[in-house]
C-alpha cells in the first residue's frame, strides 16, 4: 500500500515538473529513434481553439449569509453554502450586483440568491429573504 502511495505521488510531482514544459519527441524503445510526428498523436489539439463554454452564460442558485455590501464597487458578499450547478464548495465570495439588489440587501441577511455566471465573472440577479 505504501509503494502505491508513493508511486502516485512521484508520478504526480513529475507531472507538476513538467507543467509548463516544451514537448519533447518521442523515442521508440527497439531502435531509440524518433517516433514520427503521426505517430505521437492521432489528433491535433495544438490548432484547436478555447471552448466557448466559459462566455456562456450559467444560471445557478445558492444558499447564504450577506456578509458585505459595497455599493461604491456594486458589490455584494455572500458566505453561501456549495453551489452544485457550478461545482463550488462553500465560500465567502463577492459578487457584482444591481443598485436595486443592493439597497434592498443588510448584511447578517439569510437569503437564497439566483446567480449569472460568465468565465469567472458572477453577478447576483435576485435575492429572496429566507423566513
Amino acid at each position: 500500500m505504501k509503494h502505491v502511495r508513493l508511486t502516485i505521488a512521484l508520478g504526480l510531482a513529475a507531472l507538476t515538473a513538467a507543467c509548463g514544459k516544451k514537448a519533447e519527441t518521442p523515442v521508440t524503445a527497439e531502435t531509440n529513434q524518433a517516433a514520427p510526428a503521426a505517430e505521437a498523436t492521432n489528433s491535433d489539439m495544438g490548432n484547436m481553439a478555447m471552448a466557448p463554454a466559459a462566455s456562456v452564460p450559467i444560471m445557478a442558485k445558492g444558499h447564504g449569509t450577506i456578509t458585505a455590501i459595497d455599493k461604491a464597487a456594486g458589490t455584494i458578499t455572500l458566505d453561501h453554502g456549495a453551489i452544485p450547478e457550478v461545482k463550488w464548495p462553500a465560500m465567502t465570495m463577492a459578487f457584482k450586483a444591481a443598485p436595486a439588489i443592493i439597497d434592498a440587501a443588510k448584511i447578517g441577511e439569510k437569503v437564497d440568491f439566483d446567480l449569472t455566471l460568465t468565465g469567472n465573472a458572477g453577478e447576483v440577479t435576485a435575492i429572496h429573504k429566507q423566513p
